[in-house]
């Protein structure tokens, strides 16, 4: 019982902290006491300064960063491009373009629908219902083309269109020069150069980009070529070839108003020959790089021929006819031969 104090109510004695010797001293050598009771913070700060409490900061409390905070910079996500403008006729342009294609699907899948069924008639060249001639062929850039080679398959038909109405300036030259030689061979040309060059390089070339056929590709590429060095000739005008070339305008300037007159007219239908044979090489150019870029060669227009020429029945039919007949002469002139012996 000794280590309790007989006072439970008094100051305690044991763990007091401020007991201890060194809190004692300090607080025998502070020159004035605080007390709480005397702060009167709405009082006048230099009172308040005299009676030992610190001033408060009037300002808000405010934390020092230790480091400062790098600039803020929009990230590449948040970096947006102008959106571009579009006015209203552009929006309408669009539209439309979509309309014409949605219609022009239609179309096709329509078209399509109908060919599991019936066979596609021949429209052309476009005659009408009562002339003695039909349609041969049948032609529609829209369906048969692919959409990619569509516009250079429109672009060669129009220059076989053009090659045509130059042809027929040219007779009209003549006409006008009084050249016989020019209208006769003139008309000649047009007769067969117009209707061959459609079926000998435009249907090839037709065919090879519908069904991407190598063995048309190099038909039009033979074909086209003698097509474009006989425009040449043509441009060229020699004497006697039958058209009105360079050469052949510039023999007809005489100095009357009437020779210079047809010396522009000659001129014209001249330019009219340089300009499709210009057309001609760009064409054969450009397709020509379209072929081989598709991976196209030699060889496999070899191999589309020989299947081609294989699986035709007539071709079939007719070369079992010849080897027939060859082996039936062998054996009746052995047989001829054994009867002299």
């Amino acid at each position: 019982m000794s280590g309790f104090d007989d006072n439970p109510f008094g100051e305690p004695t044991i763990d007091n902290p401020f007991a201890d010797p060194s809190v004692q001293q300090v607080a025998r050598n502070t020159n004035a006491q605080i007390r709480v009771d005397d702060y009167n913070p709405f009082d006048n700060p230099t009172t308040n300064t005299q009676k030992g409490y610190a001033q408060p900061s009037s300002g808000p409390a405010i934390m020092q960063p230790t480091e400062e905070l790098p600039a803020y910079t929009k990230t590449a996500q948040q970096v947006q491009a102008p959106k571009p403008s579009i006015n209203t006729e552009e929006l309408q342009r669009r539209q439309e373009e979509l309309d014409r294609k949605e219609q022009e699907l239609a179309r096709r899948e329509e078209e399509m629908r109908q060919s599991a069924y019936n066979v596609r008639r021949n429209n052309w060249p476009p005659l009408p219902e009562q002339c003695c001639f039909q349609p041969c062929f049948y032609q529609d850039i829209n369906v048969d083309i692919p959409l990619d080679f569509q516009k250079i398959v429109r672009h060669l038909y129009y220059l076989w269109i053009f090659h045509g109405i130059v042809m027929l300036a040219n007779i009209l030259g003549g006409i006008i020069l009084r050249d016989f030689t020019i209208i006769g061979v003139g008309i000649l040309y047009t007769l067969l150069f117009t209707p061959f060059s459609y079926l000998c390089w435009f249907r090839p070339a037709y065919k090879a980009f519908r069904s991407d056929s190598s063995f048309n590709f190099m038909v039009f590429f033979f074909i086209f070529f003698f097509q474009f060095v006989i425009t040449v000739v043509h441009a060229i005008g020699i004497t006697g070839s039958g058209t009105i070339g360079i050469f052949t305008a510039i023999g007809v300037f005489d100095g009357t108003a009437w020779k210079t007159f047809c010396g522009i007219i000659a001129l014209l239908i001249a330019f009219g020959f340089i300009s499709a044979a210009t057309a001609d090489l760009f064409m054969i150019t450009k397709i020509h790089r379209l072929y081989r870029s598709s991976g196209a060669s030699f060889s496999k227009a070899q191999q589309e021929f020989s299947d081609v020429v294989l699986r035709n029945q007539h071709v079939r039919s007719a070369a079992s006819n010849v080897a027939a007949a060859a082996v039936q002469s062998q054996f009746s002139q052995n047989n001829t031969t054994n009867n002299r012996y």
